[in-house]
């Protein structure tokens, strides 16, 4: 049985994907910013993995793990179910 997952996605799928997680991460933004942090979007690879990079005082932040899971994580799921991971890059 054919899935989401089964074929690659083209540029108008990841277009519109992506639109509804930058409106997902809009609700998010707000907490972020109150701290001078923020969150950018990557990247979103061929396997349906959301790439995120945490921007200000989000980048050193020890509750940057939680905000991930509790916050990123549930609401990117919440509002685009496709997505099946969402990974921070940012460099160590």
């Amino acid at each position: 049985m054919p899935g989401i997952f089964s074929s690659k996605m083209d540029s108008i799928q990841k277009s519109s994907l992506l639109a509804r997680v930058e409106i997902a991460l809009d609700s998010l933004r707000p907490h972020l910013r109150v701290d001078g942090g923020d969150i950018e979007v990557v990247d979103l690879t061929e396997d349906y993995t959301l790439q995120i990079k945490w921007l200000g005082t989000c980048v050193n932040c020890s509750m940057s793990e939680m905000t991930m899971r509790s916050g990123v994580q549930e609401t990117i799921r919440n509002h685009v179910s496709e997505i099946r991971e969402v990974v921070a890059i940012n460099e160590s």
